[in-house]
């Protein structure tokens, strides 16, 4: 059972490792058969939570554009781990993360107060909506609300990953950016995890440039990053579409799934996709070694 506790396997799985080992134990020890490991196990897991019925169609129709299985094991998350997702809007993510980390782990979706905006208001509703009419799920899901100006996110040092999804570009908008960064550093356990997602401009292109259209270089989200203390460990293409030009009347949100211009050239931005997408995996350093004295 010290095996499924390292796992962050539930009482059951546990308990299936054991009676396996004790099934073979008149074997020799190096003909065992090896136990699951965790990476093997948090993909089962992942597996079970995206075919999952509380799941809605139209979610499960853009895993193609998001990779979640890929992207969360980019990130390393697992179902024994804190993970705090920023402004998590309607939950398309929540929805994976908190039956993920019901058991073992814990959730919790960060967004600005109600009273902020239109927008707040209506993600804060739909989010509230989805914990409560599936409890088995997300019963053990949390919600706290941040000031963007002055952001809390939870105790110091008490997350082990902080995921945010395409919402950078916003906060450069509002020149919240830095203030969040920081908010990360500050919740994140030493060498817990920051894990970015947000639509990718060229990396020539200057950030007052291209700001107000969605996207975003990569080397102002590095910047802010490493501004805030984190180091870039990855980076990954898993997310990428070479397909987006970044050139459209409406900025990103002329791509699906916004298609802001209706019904206008709808065929043509369909055929696109979604957008090109940087994937970024910054680390806060480990806490410095005391020599004794």
């Amino acid at each position: 059972m010290l095996l499924a506790a390292w796992l962050g396997l539930p009482a059951l799985a546990g308990a299936q490792v054991a009676q396996a080992v004790s099934a073979e134990s008149d074997q020799p020890v190096d003909e065992l058969v090896p136990p699951t490991s965790a990476s093997d196990f948090t993909a089962s897991q992942l597996d079970s939570v995206l075919a999952g019925s509380w799941r809605s169609p139209a979610n499960r129709a853009r895993d193609a554009y998001r990779h979640p299985k890929a992207t969360l094991q980019f990130f390393g998350v697992r179902p024994d781990r804190t993970v705090i997702e920023i402004t998590p809007g309607g939950g398309w993510y929540a929805e994976i993360l908190a039956p993920l980390l019901h058991d073992n782990g814990h959730y919790v979706a960060a967004e600005k107060p109600p009273a902020a905006d239109s927008e707040a208001r209506s993600d804060d509703s739909a989010l509230r909506r989805k914990f409560a009419a599936d409890p088995a799920y997300y019963g053990n899901a949390r919600i706290v609300q941040f000031d963007p100006k002055a952001p809390v996110l939870g105790a110091p040092a008490s997350a082990d990953l902080v995921l945010t999804f395409r919402n950078v570009h916003n906060w450069a908008v509002a020149d919240t950016a830095p203030a969040m960064f920081k908010a990360f550093y500050a919740v994140l356990k030493p060498g817990g995890v920051l894990g970015v997602v947000d639509h990718r401009a060229a990396e020539n292109a200057s950030l007052e440039a291209v700001k107000r259209s969605g996207y975003l270089p990569a080397s102002y989200v590095v910047k802010l990053a490493t501004e805030a203390g984190f180091t870039l460990d990855a980076s990954s293409e898993l997310n990428a579409n070479p397909k987006d030009t970044r050139d459209y009347p409406k900025g990103v949100w002329t791509l699906p799934p916004t298609l802001a211009l209706g019904e206008r050239d709808k065929a043509k931005y369909q055929a696109i996709g979604e957008s090109d997408r940087m994937t970024l995996r910054f680390v806060k350093p480990a806490a410095p070694v005391t020599a004794s004295r």
